[in-house]
């Protein structure tokens, strides 16, 4: 059996029940933490927390070589983990894939989202975001701007009236840890990028989802690109069209200047 774990956004409890109970089951542990990780806790604390040993792969360890897990997986109960949904966003469907075609058992067990805690955060209806983007730092892309597949599809979804979901980029040399040279885009150098394109646009920061302290701040992206909104994780929301319902969360718990908004 490969199961698939959702860790949640923010530390070692994070985890669903059902997801704990698995991983604490399993005969062995893998985890990656190069797309995203639980800036809250450190290996070493899920593997004392959870009493399991956690094996860490890398990109190409899992992408590329994965047949450690999938053999793995071929005799004993086995537990891949990521931070937030394995499945979401960044997904693993290709390792599921393969599990199932060397005759592996799957399931997956879900965990809360970026993307569902940035709604729940902002007040933003859920079923009104359209596709979302990841704003890459300007020396991945060999460019010192926003790529135009980001402004394309942040527009595309302006014209429907839909909000877009701004992930930021996250550079991990092995994944594990801040000590093996991580680096994280904040949310006021991605506000700065994108005031690029939408100086005058509706932005929404959000940081440390998850966390007992999240910051949500709603401003003008040229204002947001000022702000310091703390440690890592962020990620950007930027609103489409408003409903009166939206406006006054925003302005209720992300402090949006009323003149960027409509009147209830």
């Amino acid at each position: 059996m490969l199961t698939f774990v959702g860790l949640g956004l923010y530390d070692e409890r994070s985890i669903t029940v059902e997801g704990r109970d698995a991983l604490r089951a399993a005969d062995r542990a893998f985890a990656e933490f190069y797309t995203s990780r639980l800036v809250g806790t450190s290996v070493e604390a899920l593997e004392a927390h959870h009493g399991v040993d956690i094996e860490v792969r890398d990109r190409a360890g899992v992408e590329r070589d994965p047949a450690p897990i999938l053999d793995a997986a071929e005799s004993d109960d086995v537990v891949f983990m990521t931070a937030g949904d394995a499945m979401i966003s960044t997904t693993h469907v290709d390792l599921r894939l393969r599990a199932v075609d060397r005759g592996i058992d799957t399931r997956v067990v879900h965990g809360v989202t970026a993307q569902s805690a940035a709604s729940g955060l902002t007040g933003l209806q859920n079923y009104r975001f359209g596709k979302a983007v990841t704003l890459p730092f300007p020396r991945a892309h060999g460019g010192d701007d926003v790529p135009a597949s980001v402004v394309d599809a942040v527009e595309a979804n302006r014209e429907r009236g839909l909000h877009t979901l701004v992930y930021l980029d996250i550079k991990v040399d092995d994944g594990r840890g801040a000590d093996a040279g991580e680096t994280f885009m904040t949310a006021d150098v991605a506000a700065d990028l994108l005031a690029g394109e939408w100086p005058d646009s509706l932005g929404v920061a959000v940081a440390r989802a998850g966390s007992p302290d999240p910051v949500v701040v709603a401003d003008r992206l040229r204002a947001l690109a000022d702000r310091d909104f703390g440690s890592p994780l962020h990620l950007l929301v930027l609103p489409g069209e408003v409903h009166h319902v939206e406006a006054d969360a925003l302005r209720t718990l992300a402090g949006a200047p009323p003149d960027l908004l409509p009147d209830a």
